[in-house]
């Protein structure tokens, strides 16, 4: 995979060992379109026929994020996601299931017209943004789930 070549030209630069466990991880989160959680990567070298320590991936994880190919995300879930950086625009909007932790990413006209708005109408200059929507996917919704509110009640409406 080329874009491996340059997660290894990033690793000799860096003084670092070029080992086959760490491209074979790279190689998963390269071929892969979706965010991946570490347990994800580990499954899916698990069925190539690889066995490679979590310990082993997180450290690799933190090499490509480090590299610049890949970016890391926080959805609230305990645990983060890694999805790599090429041939994508810079979409930083997502819909996150609460239910089955499915992540979806959105962009559009609009809603990059409407951060310029914003920050035009504050004097702002941004540098980079995120949108994170949380709430129950449409599959999730077709299974029956449902949102609960969780939220604090007042204790005059619990009489």
């Amino acid at each position: 995979m080329a874009f491996v070549h340059l997660f290894r030209r990033y690793l000799r630069d860096q003084g670092l060992p070029v080992t086959q466990q760490r491209e074979s991880i790279a190689e998963v989160v390269f071929a892969s379109p979706e965010h991946l959680s570490v347990e994800d990567i580990e499954r899916r070298l698990r069925e190539q026929g690889e066995r490679i320590g979590k310990a082993t991936i997180y450290r690799t994880l933190e090499m490509l994020v480090r590299s610049g190919l890949v970016e890391e995300y926080d959805f609230g879930e305990g645990f983060k996601r890694y999805k790599h950086l090429f041939g994508q625009t810079q979409v930083r909007e997502h819909l996150i299931c609460t239910e089955c932790g499915k992540v979806s990413e959105i962009q559009g006209e609009e809603l990059s017209r409407l951060q310029d708005r914003i920050a035009r109408e504050h004097g702002f200059l941004p540098a980079r943004h995120r949108l994170e929507m949380y709430g129950i996917c449409a599959e999730c919704q077709a299974a029956g789930r449902t949102l609960e509110w969780q939220g604090l009640t007042c204790p005059i409406e619990m009489l």
